[in-house]
């Protein structure tokens, strides 16, 4: 299948990371945290631990979330979602010269909350697409959500000659905001942003497209529990253990290993300053993109390796090939490959 266009969005309220700490301090989750785990915000927040320089958020004032029950979380999700992928599926389909009638198929990817029918049904109605429009909204594959949707994009238009589809990647972070002392929660408080990411795809080749095949994924269930979203008084509370960025890098290395080809570019999800650290210490690439989403959005889950993907389409240079890696709950890894069009 053909990239003919791809867009993102974020959210208008941005918050550095010691704005952050100034909120998280100032809220009322400050009661319940012992003195290490404040240090521990402190040190990953205000002294620029975390290679994060600012995030963004569908909130207009970070402190109330903290009080936000489970119910009001949700209606977050619900409201911001819809919207959020709407502002990057829009410049997408404009840049495509596609309206939204013409999609014959959208796939959207979240895990930060739940909706029945989901955030698909929400935008093929604000948007006016074709009532005959396949919907399929993939939930719970966590951060590495955007590849396995591009390869559910790829079945779909092999199976479906002359057909335009969209992908959209679309995360509402701040509607899963959990606190207590567990290191694993007060990592991820320091790590998570909203965002969303859309990309347009045909199977019509022409020179200078980019095509994406060779979809790999990697799944061991055996380490689930050291990565998820749990239940948690009807919360989603983040899971995350230590071992994570070498796990992921482990992973990332065996998929680099069954490449097809030497890429000029590796374009990974920004999972964290350490996960990018283990994954360069394994492959012979610096990951320029991922490094400035991080910077610049933090980890936004599922579209963040679609934000690498649109900085490396807007100046592709003389690149012929890209590989590309998004990885997460599962724990799954998974990736594909870019090669352009002569």
């Amino acid at each position: 299948m053909f990239l003919e266009s791809i867009a993102t969005a974020l959210p208008e309220y941005h918050y550095t990371q010691p704005e952050c700490f100034e909120a998280m301090k100032n809220s009322s989750i400050a009661e319940g945290l012992r003195p290490g785990s404040l240090i521990l915000l402190d040190r990953l927040l205000s002294k620029g631990k975390s290679g994060i320089q600012k995030r963004h958020f569908c909130l207009d004032d970070l402190e109330p979330v903290f009080d936000r029950n489970a119910q009001e979380l949700n209606e977050s999700f619900e409201f911001q979602a819809p919207q959020l992928a709407a502002s990057a599926l829009v410049p997408a389909l404009a840049e495509a010269g596609i309206e939204a009638h013409e999609l014959d198929a959208l796939f959207v990817c979240t895990c930060t909350g739940y909706l029945c029918p989901g955030v698909s049904s929400y935008l093929a109605e604000s948007l006016g697409m074709a009532a005959g429009i396949y919907l399929q909204d993939l939930v719970g594959l966590g951060c590495g959500a955007a590849i396995p949707t591009m390869r559910a994009a790829q079945g779909f238009l092999a199976a479906n000659p002359g057909t335009k589809v969209a992908i959209v990647a679309v995360e509402v972070c701040s509607a899963a905001f959990y606190a207590d002392n567990d290191p694993g929660v007060l990592v991820s408080l320091c790590l998570f942003g909203d965002g969303a990411a859309a990309a347009i795809w045909t199977d019509e080749a022409a020179p200078g497209k980019w095509r994406a095949d060779a979809f790999t994924t990697v799944h061991r269930p055996e380490d689930r529990e050291k990565i998820r979203f749990v239940n948690f008084g009807g919360k989603l509370k983040n899971q995350l253990a230590k071992t994570v960025p070498g796990l992921a890098a482990m992973a990332v290395k065996e998929l680099y290993d069954d490449r097809q080809a030497e890429p000029d570019r590796v374009l990974s999800h920004a999972g964290g300053r350490d996960v990018i650290e283990e994954i360069e210490k394994r492959l012979p690439h610096t990951l320029t993109e991922t490094r400035e989403v991080l910077s610049n959005c933090g980890n936004m889950s599922s579209p963040s390796v679609l934000f690498a993907l649109e900085k490396a389409f807007r100046e592709p240079g003389d690149d012929q090939h890209w590989w590309l890696t998004s990885f997460g709950a599962g724990f799954a890894a998974h990736a594909c490959e870019l090669n352009r069009e002569s």
